[in-house]
């Protein structure tokens, strides 16, 4: 079982696989990349193995074999003596060889460049020098931008303060969900924006409070974004902190919108999987299992929801384009495959990072940016990847849970902010 792990901005985080109603609509609408994404690592979840992302160039003859690690390919490029560690508040950084980062050779680099791109946005201050470079290299071939990257950033092993190289790799997306403008025909759990006068540094009612108290429920009137059908979707909705809403409007209309993060009533979360682990209820907490649950105990559902104070409120966003993800904490869209969540003190956002997750259930190596983070996402080697949107990605997310290194990519002779 993967525990729920909510983001205190921008999104919020879990790990169980939800089924839409709009399921086929969300299959037509992943890009090519996506959806080649999500195929590959999909099938890697079932037969333990991944599809390469590209056919793998051959290796040059003049790399000098000898000096890599079983599996590696030395740099000619990659001889300067290597810098002292560095330091973060959570983790230590040791410089490495490229030759240290398993797949490098081998990884689709222009997916990660579109990640960068976007990472340009809001660069953080060591990168900012370095944008011209990498929006001139997003039309360079993969060698042209591995060989910029040996010339022009420094691996760093990402430890604990300890020495502890072994992390964890888990995944979030967004929900694809049905929903309409108005209450009824169904569709009676409402989905909010922030009340009046919230506080981010006041706690605000609980979820049961906000459920039962007239107060509550008066301070929420007219705040309703749209209505869901199930309020296991909203609590799946809370849980992510974003997703997307197919809206049937009151013209007959649908509208395709996002609902993003936009603040909480500043109540503790509390993973409604490990209630029903505590009270002995389910063996299985995974998404699958909770619906089951409650759909044999639909007279304890709300116990099952105010396990959870916590409550979610949201703003509604045009969708500019369909394969783009939702705003990170770094404050610009994700990229499915190639973003994840870090702790923040352990890796600072818009830096790019080598991801290595050996399975058991998707091995992935590949290069992808740190945009996010999340409250559950703590530690000096933690991180969680973002899939996509939809029923395909959710899929993907609900089930990775398993061992991961990473290495920090930092400016050559650059201090840590």
């Amino acid at each position: 079982m993967r525990s729920p792990r909510e983001r205190p901005q921008n999104m919020v985080h879990h790990t169980m696989a939800t089924s839409s109603t709009s399921a086929s609509s969300a299959s037509s609408k992943i890009s090519p990349m996506k959806s080649t994404f999500l195929r590959r690592v999909s099938t890697a979840l079932i037969v333990g193995t991944l599809a390469a992302c590209s056919t793998p160039p051959a290796p040059s003859p003049s790399l000098p074999e000898a000096s890599a690690p079983p599996g590696a390919v030395a740099l000619p490029l990659d001889t300067a003596p290597l810098p002292p560690p560095l330091t973060q508040p959570k983790s230590r950084w040791i410089a490495v060889r490229w030759a240290e980062l398993p797949g490098f050779a081998e990884d689709a680099l222009h997916e990660a460049w579109n990640a960068w791109i976007r990472s340009c946005e809001r660069p953080a201050p060591p990168f900012g020098t370095l944008c011209g470079e990498v929006r001139r290299l997003i039309i360079a071939s993969a060698d042209e931008q591995r060989a910029w990257l040996v010339a022009s950033l420094q691996p760093y092993r990402v430890e604990t303060t300890d020495g502890n190289a072994e992390g964890l790799l888990t995944a979030y997306y967004e929900p694809l969900l049905d929903a309409a403008r108005q209450p009824g025909n169904g569709f009676t759990v409402p989905i909010h924006r922030a009340p009046a006068g919230l506080d981010a540094h006041r706690p605000w009612y609980t979820r049961q409070q906000i459920d039962t108290l007239p107060e509550a429920q008066a301070a929420l009137q007219g705040r309703a974004i749209a209505w869901l059908r199930e309020p296991l979707d909203a609590l799946l909705l809370h849980i992510q902190g974003s997703g997307r809403l197919r809206i049937a409007e009151a013209d007959a209309s649908v509208s395709l919108v996002r609902v993003a993060y936009a603040g909480t009533n500043g109540q503790p979360y509390q993973s409604p999987g490990r209630w029903l682990l505590d009270q002995g209820l389910v063996r299985d907490a995974s998404w699958p299992g909770i619906r089951a649950w409650t759909a044999a105990n639909p007279q304890r559902s709300h116990e099952l929801l105010w396990s959870n104070p916590r409550y979610v409120f949201f703003r509604e966003e045009p969708l500019s384009t369909l394969d783009a993800g939702p705003r990170g904490a770094q404050g610009v869209p994700l990229t499915p495959g190639r973003s994840i969540a870090v702790d923040r003190q352990s890796i600072p956002y818009g830096t790019p990072v080598w991801l290595a997750s050996p399975g058991p259930q998707a091995p992935l190596q590949r290069m992808v940016l740190a945009q996010d983070t999340g409250s559950a996402i703590l530690g000096a080697v933690r991180a969680d990847f973002f899939t996509g949107s939809g029923p395909e990605a959710g899929e993907v997310a609900g089930r990775l849970k398993q061992s991961l290194r990473l290495w920090a990519l930092w400016p050559r002779q650059t201090p840590l902010p």
